[in-house]
């Protein structure tokens, strides 16, 4: 093998929620997101069909794992991350979102449960390795939103405003906490290797793998927290994974992608199902603005357009303009499942 070479091992569209991906070159390999997650109840399959896509994801991310030397985990939701099993993370360099800050509670909850297994797997205790809290500043991420900020929101415009303000009120309280938290350190033992991603840059002989500063998982200030994503370039090629992005609602998302130009760009979608009470019109169509832009400008060769997206049977008539501005640029878009020649689960029928 002399390229760039990716698998993807689970997603949506195969009936588990997950993105979970294999990416290759000559000098390492790496699994992104090794988490599955059953769907949710409105999905229209049984239970039992939902639990079989369950164990199958389950079962493909521990096969892919098999022999690799990295293991990244964006954020701390069970569709990205798995707690716990140590085939997962034994042996590996694990590069992950950090714990200590621009984290939610739940995350930050669900970060001290998978550390305490973590070092568990190394025979260390969490609480024996943990440090002092760091007083410190914390940059408010909406400011850097160039784009967001200056969006003309119409008739919409007071109510943007008054969920903005909220949100900053909700952001400083967050930061008080992340103050007065015990970090978490990056951490060396036999059994694994620790590092945190957010902004940092890793190299693997001549490849390079690249996070993002923290960012917003959906739109500004979404309470569900904060993601980072990941790029691995080699040989002249990149691959770009979104982590939850959620479209991307948000333009300056869009258009940092835009300036990333990746070969191969694994992007996951608008939350459709949840269209109407965690999903308005306004930010489903500022999503699909924003990929139609990633589409015309950066011209990727390939987008997998999966996860939040297949989760409900329209998804392809809510985003159809994506599809439609994919076509007239020649630019395949698609899910993991039509990637691998299979129809999405969530367009089948089921008995």
């Amino acid at each position: 093998m002399r390229e760039l070479r990716f698998k993807p091992v689970w997603a949506d569209s195969l009936g588990a929620k997950s993105f979970c991906t294999l990416v290759e070159t000559p000098d390492v390999r790496i699994l992104i997101d090794p988490g599955v997650a059953i769907m949710h109840g409105s999905y229209p399959a049984s239970l039992g069909l939902k639990l079989r896509w369950l164990e199958e994801g389950r079962r493909a991310v521990v096969e892919a794992a098999k022999g690799v030397d990295v293991v990244v985990i964006t954020h701390y939701h069970y569709d990205h991350y798995t707690d716990f099993d140590s085939r997962l993370y034994r042996g590996r360099l694990v590069i992950a979102k950090s714990p200590n800050e621009y984290i939610n509670d739940s995350q930050r909850g669900r970060a001290m449960r998978f550390y305490a297994n973590l070092f568990a797997m190394g025979k260390v205790g969490l609480a024996e390795v943990l440090e002092e809290p760091v007083e410190r500043e914390y940059p408010d991420p909406f400011n850097e939103l160039e784009l967001a900020r200056s969006r003309d929101y119409g008739d919409y415009a007071g109510r943007k405003r008054e969920l903005l303000e909220k949100g900053r009120t909700w952001f400083e309280k967050r930061a008080e906490k992340w103050r007065g938290y015990e970090r978490i350190p990056e951490y060396d033992c036999p059994d694994f290797r620790l590092r945190f991603a957010d902004s940092k840059t890793f190299e693997f002989g001549s490849t390079r793998l690249r996070f993002s500063k923290p960012l917003f998982h959906g739109v500004e200030y979404s309470r569900v927290g904060w993601v980072v994503w990941v790029a691995v370039e080699y040989g002249g090629k990149k691959l770009l994974y979104s982590s939850d992005i959620n479209g991307p609602v948000i333009e300056d998302y869009a258009e940092w992608i835009i300036g990333e130009k990746p070969d191969i760009l694994l992007l996951d979608g608008p939350a459709t199902y949840t269209l109407g009470y965690m999903l308005n019109l306004i930010n489903l169509g500022r999503a699909v603005e924003n990929v139609k832009r990633i589409i015309s400008e950066a011209q990727p060769e390939l987008i997998l357009f999966d996860h939040h997206l297949p989760r409900e049977p329209r998804y392809r008539e809510r985003v159809a303009e994506v599809y439609r501005e994919a076509e007239r640029e020649g630019v395949k878009v698609m899910t993991v499942a039509e990637y691998m020649g299979l129809k999405p689960k969530v367009l089948e029928e089921f008995l």
